[in-house]
């Protein structure tokens, strides 16, 4: 009885976040139509261009290449074979499935799964994704945190703080990495065991951190290099010395829950170009020119999806379908027909 009710429970809390997410994008949304209106959504939309669209589906070559080999380095440090090929296809497809369904993980969840599938081993393929998007993500801090210490965002006076608590944060990492644990037969200690031993073999190898250091600060270039297309596609003249330091805090703020994107980059994209004097509404545009060229870029995701299932249909067996009762002819081992009624 105590397991339903404890599974209850965490498919109830797992309904209560997914709704909280969801009411927190709408308020978002919500508030920025109301004090600024819709007009800022329609400059973005009207304003996105065919060279627009071509900058960012070869910008998103770029950066999926660098994620799919980011990835690859990593799986390959955890013991799990992954070609090239395979693992920018399968990118592209969770790019896709991220940006047009809510929560922003669900193609990397599927990702893990398939290749877990693929490898025999489902749990080592989702830490394999795990450890992947979290070293991208490490990678972003400390660029960010790095040019916002010295060029000039409404968040500057606050990064020495940020710069101090990210240098203890990694001071506390490389220790318990360092540091073998004892084997116990805990929940916690198997678990603290097996995240370090990921980290010391999957990321920190002496081959992989440097690899794996570049692939993300490509892709983090990249990504900025879209949004200041998009901030120019939009209207704003701004120089990119004074957009790069606004581009690194939408970039970071998206990775707060969202629903396929939406929501928090509106926000803090309308907060930062307010802030520096170019305007929210022209903040909103952006967001939204930006939104629409990552959608086009993912598409290719897309067609990894369709090709998929017509494989998957093409190569489903006729002989798996039941066969239609009544009399009919079996052959009989010695190669004669016998009726079957």
């Amino acid at each position: 009885m105590s397991a339903v009710h404890g599974g209850r429970s965490t498919t109830n809390r797992r309904a209560a976040w997914r709704w909280a997410r969801l009411a927190a994008v709408a308020a978002t949304l919500a508030v920025l139509v109301w004090r600024l209106g819709t007009a800022p959504f329609l400059d973005g939309l009207r304003t996105v261009d065919g060279r627009a669209l071509a900058a960012a589906a070869g910008l998103g070559v770029l950066t999926t290449v660098c994620c799919a080999w980011r990835w690859r380095i990593v799986a390959r440090g955890l013991g799990v074979d992954l070609p090239l090929g395979t693992a920018v296809a399968a990118y592209y497809r969770s790019i896709f499935l991220n940006v047009t369904l809510p929560g922003g993980v669900v193609g990397d969840v599927h990702r893990g799964i398939s290749h877990g599938r693929d490898t025999s081993d489902v749990g080592r393929g989702l830490r394999a994704v795990a450890w992947e998007r979290s070293a991208g993500q490490v990678v972003q801090v400390v660029l960010t945190v790095a040019v916002l210490l010295i060029a000039p965002s409404p968040v500057r006076a606050a990064m020495p703080l940020v710069a101090l608590a990210l240098l203890a944060a990694a001071a506390g990492v490389a220790l318990a990495v360092r540091v073998r644990p004892a084997v116990g037969r805990s929940w916690w200690a198997r678990l603290r065991s097996a995240g370090a031993r990921d980290v010391r073999d999957g990321l920190l190898a002496g081959r992989a951190w440097p690899a794996i250091a570049l692939a993300s600060a490509l892709v983090v270039a990249g990504h900025t290099a879209t949004f200041l297309i998009a901030a120019r596609t939009a209207g704003a003249t701004a120089p990119p010395s004074r957009m790069l330091p606004l581009a690194l805090l939408v970039m970071a703020a998206a990775v707060l829950p969202n629903v396929g994107g939406w929501g928090p980059r509106e926000g803090v994209t309308a907060w930062v170009f307010a802030a520096a004097g170019l305007g929210a509404s022209r903040g909103v545009a952006t967001a939204v020119v930006y939104g629409v060229m990552v959608f086009a870029a993912s598409l290719p995701g897309a067609a990894v999806l369709v090709a998929a299932w017509v494989r998957r249909t093409r190569s489903a067996p006729w002989l798996d379908r039941p066969l239609p009762r009544g009399p009919g002819i079996l052959a009989r081992p010695d190669g004669e027909g016998g009726s079957h009624v």
